[in-house]
């Protein structure tokens, strides 16, 4: 996952107000050894959801980091009407005991994938077939409604735990599309007839990483190869651009994404398994 100090504030200055977004962090003598990202779920047509996602540093373990920070969020949440927490659990045996002691059921598995594109072979670009032009992101940049249209229809069949539905336009708008580390220029777009079809939403760090936050393709397009056309052409937009790591997500579950990925060249370089307590 990218990020920047810029990127960090920006989270946490443009959250949604119904989102009660925080920030947590873990300190000894000074140091931050520890964070947690906290928030409800509003965006869920499902109340009393929320999420609380645990990191401490790999050398600071054993200090009861985790352990304040986990309680310092579900009392928070609980507070904000949560009634259940989900959490990503780094796939390590220390880590899902520590879930597990804390009352947290293990659910599904998603991976962090990470392609060379400094050194490694992506696929050669090919030609689009009839009536599909790939475009830019940056062509939306005075009127993306039409991909927040298509991410919200691509958000909706996403594979999750808590279902999202995108209504809000101009938090879109201020909080994906004009986020820091988005790239409208390496955001690739595949148009039929002129009309957003397939996109790879790109982001970069300014320091040779890149990511696809989302790739999707809208339902009446689904089975042409749209999308794997878009996330071709986004990487080969990032290779020229200077980008040297290019890293996505996948639901462990989602093996069409995850052979597409495949085809890239990505490798598994970590996996999270979604871990969910109901409090009370």
């Amino acid at each position: 996952m990218l990020a920047t100090p810029a990127s960090v504030a920006f989270d946490r200055a443009h959250a949604h107000p119904d989102a009660g977004y925080r920030q947590l962090v873990a300190e000894t003598d000074g140091e931050v050894i520890g964070t947690a990202q906290v928030g409800v779920a509003h965006d869920s047509p499902e109340p009393g959801q929320g999420f609380a996602n645990i990191y401490v540093h790999p050398a600071r373990l054993g200090r009861g980091a985790g352990t304040l920070l986990l309680r310092t969020a579900e009392e928070y949440l609980a507070d904000a009407g949560v009634r259940d927490v989900y959490s990503w659990v780094l796939d390590e045996p220390a880590h899902l005991a520590f879930a597990a002691r804390r009352g947290y059921r293990a659910r599904r598995s998603a991976h962090f994938l990470r392609l060379d594109l400094a050194h490694g072979t992506l696929p050669p670009r090919r030609e689009p077939p009839a009536g599909v032009e790939l475009v830019a992101g940056s062509v939306f940049a005075d009127d993306a409604r039409p991909l927040f249209a298509l991410d919200a229809e691509t958000v909706a069949d996403e594979p999750s735990d808590v279902a999202a539905e995108f209504s809000d336009y101009e938090h879109w708008l201020a909080e994906t599309w004009r986020h820091p580390l988005v790239s409208q220029e390496l955001t690739t777009v595949a148009l039929v007839d002129g009309s957003p079809a397939a996109f790879s939403l790109a982001r970069a760090d300014g320091a040779g990483r890149y990511s696809s936050n989302m790739t999707g393709t809208a339902r009446a397009h689904r089975g042409r190869g749209l999308a794997k056309l878009a996330k071709n052409d986004s990487l080969h937009r990032a290779r020229a651009a200077g980008c040297t790591e290019a890293f996505t997500g996948n639901d462990a579950g989602n093996e069409p994404m995850l052979a597409i990925n495949r085809w890239f060249g990505y490798e598994i370089c970590a996996t999270e398994v979604r871990h969910v307590r109901t409090l009370g």
